[in-house]
């Protein structure tokens, strides 16, 4: 009896067992069965990312001469000071809008201690920077023939007061260091370059060992410089003090500079010294296309009568897209804003925008004249 019990529960127990592993069996399958397939086989394929690209644009504005002749300082006197900021108020929004704008100081800028002085031999207040930082100016260009009018003293005490009010500048600099240190500044994460060259210094020669003080218009070093910035720069402008005074059209040596300085990496060129204005074209080259702006003319100065009272704003758009494969920096959509100076009297000088209905200057002109002048060969 004890036996054939001991007997039939083992039965019951193996019966349990078999019956509770299929019952097992059968929920994984029914489990299973409800993944759907396309979830299935999605986690088979191996998983990628579509490719983004990313886009960044930034303006950046370019104003002509800073030129300070004596008369222009005497209307800026002030008890004790010089107050620039009223000749520049008319164009203050028009300065302020690029994200980012350079001046061309061509009159040193070394302060009343040095004894100020306009033509030949120009040395200015300081008070010019302090209306250019005011008015929106971000950047001054220095390299010109009249970098050196007050001797080495002149270019150490501007650049002093450069550094002291925290205004960036590039042409001129105190010393090896200085000159060794690219000016390569992020504007919105993307990276400019700026350059400045200046054909000449009136005659008056660096001291000896210290060619550091001025950049010039050498082909060897300007290819040196861009072929250097290249490689860290996205974009490069070059301001260069070239071309004929008081020529409209640009010098067979501006256009053999041009050609260079494109072919061998800047992406824009401006240009000073003509004191009038010189047409903006696109120069074609075997890399791509570089902007020239031929001369943006005086925008601040006591010259008067045959276009050397119209200057104005170049304005250009550069844009940056990149995605996994790489980065490409553009040049895109130069136009040009132009400004005159009024003044009565060798008084009252102010800078004005011209609007729809100015006409202004001897000889006359206007604002279609002027944009159709400036803009025409780009457009073509």
């Amino acid at each position: 009896m004890k036996k054939k019990s001991i007997i039939l529960i083992a039965f019951l127990l193996i019966s349990a067992g078999i019956i509770g592993a299929a019952a097992f069996v059968g929920q994984q399958d029914e489990t299973a069965s409800t993944i759907p397939k396309e979830s299935a086989a999605l986690s088979e394929r191996p998983l990628t990312l579509s490719s983004k690209t990313y886009k960044q644009t930034i303006t950046i504005g370019a104003i002509g001469d800073i030129l300070i002749h004596t008369r222009v300082y005497e209307d800026a006197r002030t008890e004790g000071s010089y107050d620039f900021k009223r000749m520049l108020a008319p164009v203050k929004k028009m300065l302020e809008e690029p994200d980012f704008t350079i001046a061309n100081q061509e009159s040193l800028a070394g302060g009343s201690k040095l004894g100020l002085s306009g033509y030949p031999a120009f040395n200015s207040p300081y008070e010019i920077t302090d209306a250019l930082q005011d008015a929106g100016i971000d950047l001054v260009t220095l390299a010109n023939n009249h970098s050196l009018d007050k001797g080495e003293k002149g270019i150490q005490s501007s650049l002093a007061y450069y550094d002291k009010i925290g205004m960036p500048y590039v042409g001129m600099h105190k010393d090896e260091l200085d000159a060794s240190t690219e000016r390569i500044l992020s504007i919105q994460g993307i990276k400019v370059g700026f350059l400045s060259y200046t054909y000449g210094t009136n005659g008056i020669q660096v001291p000896d060992g210290k060619d550091y003080l001025v950049n010039y218009l050498e082909d060897k070093k300007i290819i040196s410089d861009l072929k250097s910035m290249r490689k860290k720069a996205d974009i490069i402008l070059v301001n260069a003090h070239w071309g004929n005074e008081y020529e409209r059209t640009p010098s067979e040596e501006q256009r053999r500079l041009a050609k260079l300085m494109a072919e061998n990496g800047a992406d824009v060129i401006i240009g000073h010294h003509p004191h009038v204005l010189q047409p903006i074209e696109w120069l074609k080259h075997a890399k791509g296309e570089t902007l020239v702006v031929y001369s943006l003319g005086n925008f601040l100065s006591g010259q008067v009568r045959d276009y050397k009272d119209i200057g104005g704003m170049v304005t250009i758009e550069i844009e940056k897209t990149w995605n996994e494969a790489g980065s490409k920096t553009s040049v895109l959509n130069p136009s040009f804003s132009p400004t005159y100076m009024t003044s009565s009297n060798e008084e009252n000088y102010q800078v004005r925008p011209f609007e729809e209905a100015t006409v202004f200057g001897s000889p006359e002109t206007d604002l279609d004249e002027l944009t159709d002048f400036m803009l025409e060969a780009v457009e073509q």
